[in-house]
């Protein structure tokens, strides 16, 4: 058994993210597989048999590359997302991960995904001192989580919107129509206000960290990444232009098409413009000029909270 490395499942609305962190907290190794948990929420407000499938031999998956690196279950935090919040039938998915794949897991409410997400996503970056947002677009909801890089969060919001949350309820066309994205657009920046409202300290922060598929991808496409490179992802500052330039470029292709630009996965591309919509949305509202881009997220923050 190897006692000095720790690790975190999430389960999202789109993928399985795991993680191994050491016993310093650096990653150690990673895994994100894409199953669509959430495809049939914004229809019927359940979790299909298919997505549930995909995803419980994911989370298998992830659990024998950990036993294999000597992880025992006891050090593997496993969690549910926005998935496990809304959907009618969450209670059969963890009945199935407890008898299939052996894991006791936990359904997070919003704060505690903002917050295990903060703690995921300020490690291996050079931050300035002062307070950090960090804005995580999922596929069902975005997490706003504020307070400092060494102290962890103090206030927390999550926006019931999200990369597939979007595609599937709001942009229904291919490519999606003007209006659709005016609609998807208009519906975040709503969101955003009600989390501004209540919190209007989180446009005072002195850095603004990115996290999760949506903003990580931007950022590859940005980059033009032909093959992953997580060393120039990680840490790269994505400007409020270049974020409406992948924005543009891709919300007026074909899915056909938005599959041939480098940087984007072909499993991501039919909901990217849905998580589009929210990060311009944000940076539009926040009048943000850059974020700094993380490649860390939840699963990181679950495995660094076991001791």
């Amino acid at each position: 058994m190897n006692t000095t490395l720790r690790g975190g499942i999430d389960i999202g609305s789109n993928s399985v993210t795991a993680c191994l962190v050491d016993a310093q907290g650096e990653p150690q190794w990673s895994r994100v597989q894409v199953t669509g948990l959430g495809r049939a929420l914004a229809s019927t407000g359940r979790l299909a048999d298919d997505d549930i499938a995909r995803t419980l031999d994911a989370v298998s998956a992830n659990l024998v590359t950990m036993s294999e690196r000597g992880v025992a279950p006891a050090q593997v935090l496993t969690a549910i997302t926005a998935p496990g919040r809304v959907a009618a039938n969450a209670d059969m998915l963890l009945s199935l991960l407890r008898t299939t794949c052996g894991v006791e897991a936990r359904v997070l409410s919003g704060e505690e995904e903002a917050d295990y997400g903060f703690h995921g996503a300020v490690g291996g970056l050079d931050l300035a001192a002062g307070d950090v947002l960090v804005i995580d677009i999922g596929g069902a909801s975005t997490e706003l989580s504020f307070g400092a890089a060494n102290s962890g969060p103090r206030q927390r919001w999550s926006l019931p919107v999200g990369a597939a949350r979007l595609r599937y309820s709001t942009l229904l066309h291919d490519p999606p129509r003007p209006d659709e994205l005016t609609n998807a657009i208009g519906e975040a920046h709503d969101h955003l206000d009600d989390a501004l409202r209540a919190h209007p300290e989180f446009l005072g922060a002195d850095v603004v960290v990115g996290a999760a598929g949506t903003i990580v991808t931007t950022a590859a496409v940005e980059l033009g990444l032909a093959t992953w490179d997580e060393a120039a992802v990680h840490g790269f500052r994505l400007t409020r232009h270049a974020a409406e330039d992948v924005f543009r470029t891709l919300a007026t292709e074909s899915l056909a098409d938005r599959c041939h630009n480098p940087g984007l996965p072909a499993e991501r591309a039919d909901i990217i413009v849905g998580g589009l919509c929210v990060l311009v949305a944000v940076m539009r509202r926040a009048d943000l000029d850059d974020l700094v881009v993380s490649t860390r997220g939840v699963a990181d923050g679950l495995a660094l909270s076991i001791r």
